[in-house]
């Protein structure tokens, strides 16, 4: 079958962000301090630059993207839209299916379209240094590679069970510059308390990031810099999604579906919300978000507010979320092992405007190896959990006989993650459905707010 690859040129990267908050039925519920009063934007700049806070903010509905940030996104994007068609014929499944390709930054992922421009931004600011958390590596990676690219220090506190499972991220987070450590550490207060309660803690992004707003918190010439969760993070992943929309407009077609992994939601968002303006104009769209069935934040997670850190540094957002000192297991897909999900898309998915579903470790690796061995990528562990729904999709499709066109998020490439598919062809991994008792009892411990 012929190769589909629908490609545009350096001049079609979006010249603007789209921001969802301005055609959502209702506005984004505030932050709020652990008052249970709506926190201060002068607190918020203790660990962010007023440009950044002002996005987080903002519900206009476009906001321009800075010339120097599109000059580096000229070095991977656009990304190409290209559609399986060795895929659908394996399957035998009567579906169109195609994948927004982000693995060709340098980073091997969608994670630089908002590391750039938050360098750039705190740059502007006259911020020196950065601290962040990673969970698989991919946004660490990104983050060393924008403060290489804008002369910043960068210090990555990555979750202890992926820095023992992803030694190739370590060390390309470090030939760009960045210091890395396993959390929890003995370095900051958060770390030490963890260590103290239990000395074998496997780490989480909860850990991970109550130790980097730490450290930011502390130090003047130092912001916080996050991967995903929050409102400005995911309006600068909507890259993929505007692109998207172009290319499908050049070959006439129009998903009936999108999917994409979903651990803090900026992957899912970056994709999928560009999308909901035509939903909210009547246009017949269902968006999924896919997480695996051991994280189940939205699947089976409490919509309330709670922290964004297992510490309580953050301020308390309204999340679905499985509770702040929820520690999952150790599963290879590290960057969807977070308690939380964004307040954007939790908030959608509350109303009923997207939705969601969780897939198993090994049905994923399963999705992920017959991907490679049909369309020649080989996919992240996260990628993979958008692969199997979609997959899944098109099988029914074949029962049905319905000809949908289903798009996904290939998020980023595997080939760092590649001891993980040993792993999974030698008979290792297996599958974690974490105990509802287990998710009840972290839920006791959500904030108390009115």
């Amino acid at each position: 079958m012929e190769n589909i690859r629908i490609q545009l040129d350096a001049s079609e990267i979006p010249t603007h962000w789209y921001n969802v908050v301005a055609d959502m039925p209702k506005p984004p519920a505030p932050p709020l301090g652990p008052d249970g009063q709506p926190v201060a934007a002068e607190k918020m700049l203790e660990i962010f630059p007023p440009n950044l806070l002002e996005q987080e903010m903002s519900a206009e509905r476009w906001i321009a993207i800075p010339e120097e940030v599109r000059e580096i996104y000229r070095l991977w994007r656009p990304a190409p839209l290209c559609r399986a068609t060795r895929l659908e014929q394996a399957l035998g499944t009567p579906a169109k299916i195609y994948y927004k390709y982000e693995g060709g930054s340098p980073a091997g992922s969608h994670k630089p379209n908002t590391a750039i421009p938050q360098a750039w931004y705190n740059r502007q600011a006259g911020i020196k240094r950065l601290s962040t958390e990673t969970g698989a590596g991919q946004w660490g990676s990104s983050i060393a590679l924008a403060g290489q690219m804008f002369g910043m220090e960068v210090r990555v506190y990555m979750v202890k069970v992926s820095y023992e499972q992803k030694a190739a991220r370590r060390s390309l987070m470090r030939t760009w510059g960045a210091e890395v450590f396993a959390s929890p550490t003995s370095q900051t207060q958060a770390g030490r308390d963890i260590l103290a309660k239990d000395p074998f803690s496997p780490g989480s992004l909860g850990i991970a990031i109550a130790e980097a707003v730490e450290e930011a918190a502390s130090r003047k010439d130092t912001n916080y810099v996050l991967g995903s969760v929050l409102n400005h993070v995911i309006l600068h992943q909507t890259v993929i999604g505007l692109e998207a929309k172009k290319q499908f407009e050049k070959i006439g077609e129009y998903p009936d579906m999108i999917f994409a992994p979903c651990g803090g939601g900026s992957n899912f968002g970056g994709i999928a919300f560009p999308f909901l303006a035509d939903k909210a104009a009547g246009r017949n769209i269902r968006l999924v978000a896919v997480e695996p069935s051991s994280c189940p934040t939205l699947t089976r997670g409490h919509y309330a507010y709670d922290y964004g850190d297992s510490s309580g540094y953050t301020p308390l957002m309204l999340m679905y979320t499985l509770g702040h000192d929820f520690v999952p297991p150790g599963i290879h897909a590290g960057g969807l092992r977070y308690h939380g999900d964004s307040p954007l898309v939790s908030q959608l998915y509350h109303e009923g405007l997207i939705e969601a579903v969780a897939v198993n470790q090994l049905a994923t690796f399963e999705a992920g190896v017959q991907f490679a061995r049909t369309e020649g990528i080989v996919p992240a562990p996260e990628s993979c959990h958008g692969i199997r729904a979609v997959i899944d999709e098109a099988l029914r499709c074949k029962e049905t006989g319905e000809a949908k066109t289903l798009l996904f998020c290939l998020s980023g490439h595997g080939h760092f993650d590649m001891t993980s598919y040993d792993r999974y062809f030698a008979g290792e991994l297996e599958d974690y459905a974490y105990p509802a008792e287990a998710i009840e009892a972290a839920l006791q411990h959500l904030p108390k707010v009115g």
